[in-house]
């Protein structure tokens, strides 16, 4: 390796799930244009599970997040960065998450290099030394992708999501092939309400896995739905992912894991965009305003909002089972 090669390179991208699945065509990308460099990625400790084994990277640095909340926290988040030069002695650092808390670790490494994105926030983009431009519009995959350009790395050939096979789960699995439905999410307006999750499962006459988190009981669910809310870890879903006839996911963390594993996949959408944070797979589809898309499909992104009711989960049943 030539001298003006960067020898150690720091990814700062910590969260979210989906974001992190994001970013590994990026890391994979690095990791082919510096094969001898020493690359580490910092992340929170709850999606570490997501690059364990991953062959692009030499190493995990965890950000642990949640011992920097409460009235201290401010506090235990600067005595925890001033020991990171200790940890880590990179080279050039590449800042994915553009936010303050990762332009504050960026800056623990004096006169170290920094590239980040133009649509950083929360003045990160003033610990940048080089600042790569990106379209709002484009997909996040994309928008990684060219940070990892900028460094030399070569984009050529579809993306590469390395992740861990997962681990099988202690709780029964069909034996018959499964569809795996994950209906809720944290994100305003894109959770399937109660009524239509119970109508797709009746609907889709197959044996069906509910994954995912949940905060309420789903009482009266048909008899051929294995109910797995709340029940399984990270590395259990991508088992469960990996292995399903078919995957249908609301837009949010899990579909991206999925979209990582299989092109056997639907994404539905509310209002958000599919073009800028749907599946980046070739294959899979995209429900949206009661039309079928392919993935990344433009003609999607000018479809209007709508939350698939009773009646449009249905049809979408009826879809999963042409497609099986």
């Amino acid at each position: 390796m030539t001298a003006n090669l960067p020898q150690r390179v720091l990814i700062l991208k910590p969260s979210s799930l989906g974001d992190i699945v994001h970013t590994l065509p990026a890391a994979a990308a690095l990791r082919a244009a510096f094969p001898s460099a020493h690359l580490t990625w910092m992340v929170n400790p709850e999606w570490a599970p997501l690059l364990e084994g991953n062959p692009c990277l030499d190493g995990t640095l965890l950000f642990p997040r949640a011992d920097f909340r409460g009235p201290a926290g401010w506090l235990r988040f600067l005595q925890w960065r001033r020991g990171l030069p200790k940890q880590n002695q990179p080279d050039l650092i590449l800042d994915f998450q553009g936010l303050l808390r990762t332009a504050l670790v960026a800056r623990a490494f004096r006169g170290v290099p920094v590239i980040g994105l133009s649509d950083a926030r929360e003045g990160a983009r003033f610990a940048q030394t080089k600042t790569v431009p990106v379209s709002p519009k484009s997909h996040a995959v994309e928008r990684y992708l060219s940070l990892a350009a900028a460094t030399g790395a070569n984009l050529a050939g579809p993306p590469v999501f390395h992740l861990p096979p997962g681990d099988q789960p202690s709780s029964l699995i069909p034996s018959a092939p499964y569809v795996v439905l994950h209906p809720f999410s944290r994100g305003r307006g894109k959770s399937l309400p109660l009524e239509s999750v119970m109508a797709f499962c009746r609907a889709v006459r197959c044996p069906v896995i509910l994954v995912g988190r949940a905060g309420n009981e789903l009482p009266g669910l048909p008899p051929n739905v294995t109910n797995l809310l709340n029940l399984t870890s990270l590395s259990e879903l991508l088992w469960i992912l990996r292995r399903a006839a078919f995957v249908v996911s609301v837009d949010s963390g899990p579909m991206h894991l999925a979209a990582a594993v299989t092109d056997q996949l639907l994404a539905i959408h509310t209002w958000s965009d599919p073009c800028q944070v749907g599946p980046y797979r070739p294959g899979s589809h995209v429900w949206k305003a009661r039309n079928f898309f392919p993935a990344l499909d433009p003609l999607a992104s000018s479809a209007p909002t709508l939350v698939p009711g009773p009646d449009e989960a249905e049809t979408i049943a009826r879809w999963v089972r042409q497609q099986l």
